[in-house]
């Protein structure tokens, strides 16, 4: 067997070994941040479901509801959340307490569904 002689900088070398290219790879996003992507996407797919399904079940949504499920999604594409006051919802939440209770009420009427009592109230017969 024929040795060669030592090189510096020449020694044996592996693809990912300790020292591999970490300039290709993307850093991993927080969690934080995966954690505020999901409730956009989440968000996000509520807003097309509701709106499918007002569609597919011939219910004609009124302007105004029709206008709210566009501007919504609008501001959670570009702003990644609905509303900018963090009194109004939770940190992590793409939609206020207010937004989702709307849009559980446009998806009910789209579903068919009676409206809920709010409040605990009757209503009058």
């Amino acid at each position: 067997m024929k040795r060669t002689p030592f090189k510096p900088g020449g020694g044996l070398s592996r693809s990912g070994g300790l020292k591999g290219d970490g300039a290709n790879k993307k850093p991993l996003p927080s969690p934080f941040e995966m954690q505020r992507e999901a409730a956009k996407r989440a968000a996000l797919n509520a807003l097309k479901r509701a709106r499918r399904a007002a569609d597919k079940a011939g219910v004609s949504l009124s302007e105004w509801e029709g206008e709210f499920i566009d501007s919504v999604s609008e501001r959670v594409k570009t702003h990644g959340r609905a509303f900018a006051d963090p009194e109004k919802g939770a940190p992590g939440q793409a939609l206020s307490a207010m937004q989702g209770r709307k849009l559980k009420e446009i998806t009910a009427k789209a579903n068919g569904e009676a409206s809920k009592s709010r409040w605990g109230r009757k209503k009058p017969e």
